[in-house]
């Protein structure tokens, strides 16, 4: 990190224009989106993106079994070979899954003979309200049992309090927990109370060592949207400005519909350039989005719509 960043009282007098911020907010949701052809090759890049997920009380190896299954095999086999896209490799970016179910995971794409990438969530997910020592602990045994990304969750009272010496020594711990593997830090944007708060401990987890700043769990009220990921994108753009680094884009929660990946997709296109369209630098945390994408291909290809028993279960 930079010595001139070591002072991070700079940090306070940062101020976001939230008009502004809501204006160009409203400009992407009144665009027309891209339509036949130009759309199903978007909807098909669009499920390169996706950390496919799981995270629920309920999940058992069967289920992390089907969605790794799903991860592999995204889009039914007839209708790549229609878009003569078959043998191109089309897998999602990840498969996400609670610490427990790693082991799960790694065995199932394993046993599908794939290198697909299995990301944990961590540090007492969704909340984050447990002690320091366990959520470190958490990502080492995560690590331990072949997660290669860990998806962390921030501390939220530490940003309302204003204590961001305190946040960036933390996530600085995570980073360090996490070894080789990639740090994915969510922000929880829903429970930051401010766009300046979300400039801000996007620079802080930036700063601290994160590959990738990522919007929200997907359990609180509020998850991703485009306000929020305006202001974390123009922070990945400053940041990139300042350091030469850059840092991955993850918005999560609530994004179901092959409508919404297409907004996102130009939104990054857009505040950060093509170089950003890849799963290196940008992912889509979704669990139910990949079926509507499913949905929707099927149509381009056949003319109408799937019935519930024409695609598979995710």
């Amino acid at each position: 990190v930079p010595n001139v960043w070591a002072d991070l009282s700079w940090i306070s007098k940062i101020q976001v224009n939230h008009p502004a911020v809501l204006r160009r907010a409203e400009q992407i949701q009144a665009r027309r989106t891209v339509k036949k052809e130009w759309q199903a090759a978007w909807l098909l890049k669009a499920v390169t993106f996706i950390d496919l997920t799981t995270l629920s009380g309920d999940d058992t190896s069967s289920n992390i079994q089907r969605l790794c299954y799903k991860a592999k095999y995204p889009i039914r086999e007839d209708l790549l070979k229609a878009l003569n896209m078959y043998d191109k490799g089309i897998t999602t970016a990840a498969v996400c899954v609670y610490p427990a179910r790693v082991c799960d995971a790694v065995k199932a794409l394993k046993a599908a003979g794939c290198n697909i990438p299995v990301a944990s969530v961590a540090t007492g997910f969704p909340a984050g309200q447990t002690h320091l020592k366990t959520r470190l602990e958490e990502i080492r045994l995560a690590v331990e049992d072949g997660a290669t990304e860990i998806d962390v969750v921030i501390n939220r009272s530490l940003v309302l309090t204003g204590q961001w010496e305190a946040l960036y020594d933390e996530i600085r711990q995570f980073r360090k927990a996490c070894g080789e593997a990639h740090l994915k830090t969510i922000l929880a944007t829903g429970e930051l109370g401010s766009l300046t708060n979300v400039y801000k401990a996007s620079m802080i987890a930036m700063m601290a060592g994160s590959d990738f700043i990522k919007t929200s769990t997907g359990k609180e009220t509020v998850n991703a949207t485009f306000p929020v990921a305006i202001v974390m994108l123009r922070a990945i753009r400053d940041f990139f400005w300042k350091t030469g680094n850059k840092i991955g884009f993850k918005p999560a929660g609530g994004i179901r519909s092959a409508k919404d990946s297409l907004a996102w997709l130009s939104l990054v296109k857009e505040e950060l350039g093509d170089e950003w369209l890849k799963p290196e630098l940008f992912r889509i945390g979704a669990s139910t989005l990949l079926s509507d994408i499913e949905r929707q291909i099927y149509h381009h290809v056949t003319g109408r719509y799937a019935a519930y028993h024409d695609l598979p279960m995710s």
